[in-house]
């Protein structure tokens, strides 16, 4: 019998466990964590406003083929976007894919990958944190 409720304890400790590690709550605390990071960086408070703007001019600086975000990831941060390639990418606000922005390496990855391309250079932390604020706000 004791066997059997051991079991059941850690049984019950894994499903609450995982069910913690991908819940919306925890989402937010490692995003948060991460924009805690780049406001420890940045000049001024974030700016969803900003970020909007970043996300949808045609920038210039960078490589031809990806003069904005929106080239690859749509005009609309709640629909999914295409590659140039052809692979899609999921939809960019956190509204849609609430995963999004989540895990530190993937964001320090696809902000120097993606900043490089559309704008020539890496993103400022300020940039960095106007561009979240603005897809956590849709």
């Amino acid at each position: 019998m004791k066997i059997y409720r051991k079991t059941i304890v850690i049984a019950t400790a894994a499903i609450v466990s995982g069910w913690l590690s991908s819940s919306p709550v925890a989402a937010d605390v490692a995003r948060d964590a991460i924009m805690d990071g780049f406001a420890a960086q940045a000049d001024m408070a974030f700016s969803a406003d900003r970020g909007r703007v970043l996300f949808e001019i045609k920038q210039g600086g960078g490589k031809p083929e990806t003069p904005s975000c929106t080239t690859c990831h749509n005009a609309s941060p709640q629909n999914a976007g295409q590659t140039r390639a052809g692979k899609l990418i999921e939809p960019m606000a956190v509204s849609k894919t609430p995963g999004r922005f989540t895990d530190p390496k993937k964001v320090k990855k696809w902000f120097r990958r993606n900043c490089k391309s559309v704008l020539g250079r890496e993103c400022s932390a300020q940039e960095k944190g106007d561009f979240l604020t603005f897809m956590v706000s849709q």
